[in-house]
């Protein structure tokens, strides 16, 4: 009698312990049909993702056979015409956490991955994804599906990202996978040279080579704002760069304008408002030549806002900047937990 009570109680046990399977469905079609072989590479030390509570059960999120295998398969399935090259996904993490509040729950998946084109000389690196995903009990009960949806999703962004974009010229070898984050940014010349080349930047990969548009000089308005720059009759507005360099100093271009650039031993940073990279459709920021006068690090920006409106320049003023890091390998801003939040 007392072994059929235990071996009831172990069966309740394992039916509360549910699962919810990662649908890898979405489609994720290279159109270029450039890819040749396609490879997983699962370095995560531990290959469980985790569990999040559904009343009183426990629902684990999971692969339906394994990371490496699934995503093979989903990719080959999308992809059955072959190219030339040999890619390469790096899963380094995918974590799901549950946050228990007093009257709710908070679902959280983190999830880094990187792509890489395996050539002869080694792995060149494409592009990658480190995130976190949030998702609360009060706007969903089910939180294992939401991860497991959101998990697919990041994972096809990742996908699609990676087929626009060009390998670093930079290669490492296989062993040196779990460390390509800092191989990497030891040779990226930015982050080591004292003297920046004038210039404007297309992208995050060419201005962390440190390698500016050929031909363009840059063009200030009347007032010492950086306007646009011009290549023969060629005329680009400066919002269209990712960057620039104007005597020998470093901006970034964010959508009120532009921000001067700072580096430390940590690497790359800019310090600013949230309502400067977020602008709401209502912001009293000023236009001028076409950009908006949101300038920071830059005494000249500030002048030409004050010479116009003052009430603006005062607002700007009042409210604290925040230092916000550039991924070099996104391009994209880290941005500092409750970034923008006031106390």
């Amino acid at each position: 009698m007392k072994q059929i009570f235990i071996l009831l109680l172990f069966s309740v046990k394992l039916m509360a312990q549910e699962k919810e399977t990662i649908n890898l469905s979405k489609s994720i079609k290279d159109d270029k049909k450039s890819i040749k072989t396609f490879t997983v590479i699962d370095q995560r030390p531990n290959k469980d993702i985790g569990s999040v509570m559904y009343h009183k059960d426990q629902v684990n999120v999971v692969f339906e056979n394994n990371a490496e295998k699934d995503i093979t398969d989903w990719f080959y399935k999308n992809n059955p015409v072959r190219g030339n090259d040999n890619f390469v996904l790096l899963l380094e993490n995918i974590e799901i956490t549950e946050d228990k509040k007093e009257k709710s729950s908070i679902g959280k998946l983190n999830l880094r991955a990187s792509t890489f084109i395996k050539r002869d000389d080694g792995y060149h690196f494409v592009y990658r994804i480190d995130t976190v995903a949030t998702v609360s009990s009060r706007t969903t009960p089910y939180l294992a599906q939401s991860l497991a949806k959101k998990t697919t999703l990041i994972f096809t962004d990742l996908f699609k990202s990676s087929y626009k974009l060009k390998p670093w010229e930079y290669s490492i070898s296989e062993n040196d996978l779990p460390n390509y984050t800092s191989l990497l940014k030891d040779k990226l010349d930015i982050l080591k040279t004292e003297t920046l080349k004038d210039g404007v930047y297309k992208d995050y990969y060419s201005f962390f080579t440190h390698n500016p548009e050929p031909g363009f000089i840059i063009e200030t308005n009347t007032k010492g704002i950086v306007t646009k720059a011009v290549n023969g009759e060629k005329k680009e507005p400066i919002r269209n760069f990712y960057a620039f360099v104007h005597n020998g100093i470093p901006f970034k271009v964010i959508p009120v304008g532009y921000v001067e650039i700072f580096r430390d031993d940590q690497g790359l940073f800019i310090e600013v408002k949230k309502e400067e990279l977020f602008p709401e459709s209502n912001s009293s920021f000023i236009m001028i030549g076409g950009g908006i006068a949101g300038l920071i690090g830059s005494v000249a920006a500030n002048v030409a806002i004050a010479a116009i409106d003052a009430g603006a320049a005062k607002k700007r003023r009042a409210m604290a900047g925040t230092e916000v890091s550039l991924d070099p390998f996104t391009g994209h801003y880290i941005l500092p937990e409750n970034f923008g939040k006031t106390k």
